[in-house]
């Protein structure tokens, strides 16, 4: 006789992994719960991707307001209402909170407010309540991670940003990845100081060398100062309040926030995996095979908890998989390869695809090609700023097929979209080639390169 269970799935965590699973296996006909002990939406909606667009859009009207001089607009220069930001901010968050609670009421999941601890492979306690489930699926996501620096109690984390009160003339900002690199633009942009430190020789690990060296060029020519190689060794506060950042290179001292956008970690702690045996990897995440299951088969996990690709789309994209395979026919699978992202610093980027090293790496040096442009856009011959862009593709010589294209420069994130579409097909540089541009735009520089790039 088949155990009778509560619910058929429960779903830990009210973020866009799991409220997209709760919802679909709901439709699907199954009786479904959803626990979550914060605000529907989870990071992304919360305190990430939303908050942080939202943010760059305003940073991006005062460069705006700065560059239409040269179009011969004039007027005294505008001011930032930093708390009127954060209330239509908090505002709309609020708005999309609620649009996620009614998609869930919509589909007939029950909501179960509170923390989740797993009681066994079929049960989870929420507020002191036991619930069972046929499946139960992990979607917690994941959390700032600080390491134990000295004074570590007196900084923030990028989840404390969008509400710090008063705004800070003065930020310092520690750490070299895309969170990293976007606050400190944005904050820039919005009027601060920022200093960014980074204990590597480079910013955004894993990206392609050219964008690297290329954004950290912009990012200091338009007045965040980059250090490189530059490892924080104490944090330590004034009677007045301000902070004094310092290493064996030196001290930055009177700033008056430190943000530590040192990585995430999955947030796995006290949801009671190790009693029931779900087993952990080296960074902490749950170890899942191809369809999500973790080492206890009735638990499966999604998202930033389990996934090596910690993005918003690829987390829905495993929630429809996994809902295919537990109510479906189980056809449908999660392809990782070209998977475009974009990293909204000022400028943008955009990428999809093998870097350059990456591809030399696989195919061999003599194998590929790199075609390649550095400009300063249309838009500033009559703006007055230096700002300039990069366009990158890498093709493999023996089949010509496209491996990777990079961008830094306006909208990138919306542009790169579309070429991933056509690398997803396969298209080669002859494609490209035959394709006519749309003139005048940033990306028809992308079917317009015919000449390989020759390096020092």
């Amino acid at each position: 006789m088949t155990e009778r269970h509560d619910f058929d799935l429960l779903v830990i965590g009210g973020g866009s992994a799991g409220v997209r699973c709760a919802r679909m296996a709901a439709q699907r006909g199954a009786r479904v719960a959803l626990a979550e002990a914060a605000a529907l939406g989870g990071t992304c909606v919360n305190v990430g991707c939303i908050p942080k667009k939202l943010y760059s859009y305003a940073a991006g009207y005062a460069e705006a307001f700065v560059e239409s001089a040269g179009y011969g607009w004039d007027g005294p220069p505008p001011t930032l209402d930093w708390k009127r930001l954060k209330q239509a901010r908090a505002k709309e968050i609020g708005r999309l909170n609620g649009v996620y609670g009614n998609l869930l009421k919509a589909a007939g999941v029950t909501v179960l407010e509170g923390w989740a601890k797993l009681d066994g492979p079929h049960t989870v306690s929420v507020g002191g309540k036991r619930h069972s489930a046929r499946h139960i699926v992990l979607a917690t996501g994941g959390m700032p991670h600080v390491p134990d620096v000295p004074g570590r109690e007196f900084v923030v984390t990028s989840e404390q940003m969008f509400d710090l009160d008063p705004f800070p003339r003065r930020l310092v900002v520690v750490g070299g990845g895309y969170i990293a690199c976007e606050m400190a633009s944005i904050f820039h942009g919005l009027g601060a100081e920022v200093t960014l430190l980074q204990r590597g020789g480079g910013l955004l690990a894993g990206f392609d060398g050219d964008v690297r060296r290329f954004i950290a060029s912009e990012m200091g020519r338009a007045g965040v100062e980059v250090k490189l190689n530059w490892p924080v060794e104490a944090i330590t506060r004034h009677a007045d309040g301000s902070l004094c950042v310092t290493s064996a290179h030196g001290s930055i001292c009177d700033t008056d926030v430190v943000l530590y956008a040192t990585g995430r970690k999955p947030l796995t702690a006290g949801l009671g995996l190790e009693a029931v045996g779900v087993a952990l990897n080296d960074q902490g995440a749950v170890v899942v095979d191809a369809d999500y299951r973790s080492s206890v088969p009735s638990i499966f996990a999604i998202g930033d908890i389990s996934s090596s690709k910690q993005l918003t789309p690829v987390a829905l994209a495993e929630a429809m998989a996994l809902v295919d395979t537990l109510f479906g026919d189980g056809k449908r699978k999660v392809d990782y390869d070209l998977v475009p992202t974009a990293v909204f610093t000022h400028p943008n980027i955009g990428t999809v695809g093998l870097t350059e090293e990456q591809s030399r790496n696989e195919f061999g040096a003599d194998d590929v090609e790199i075609y390649r442009s550095d400009f300063r856009s249309l838009r500033h011959t009559l703006s007055g700023s230096q700002e300039r862009s990069l366009v990158k593709l890498v093709v493999r010589k023996s089949t010509d097929q496209v491996l990777g294209l990079h961008m830094v420069g306006p909208d990138a994130g919306e542009i790169v979209q579309g070429f991933a579409v056509a690398m997803r097909t396969g298209a080669t540089k002859a494609v490209f080639d035959s394709t006519i541009g749309v003139h005048p735009t940033f990306a028809e520089e992308f079917v317009t390169l015919r000449e390989p790039a020759v390096d020092d």
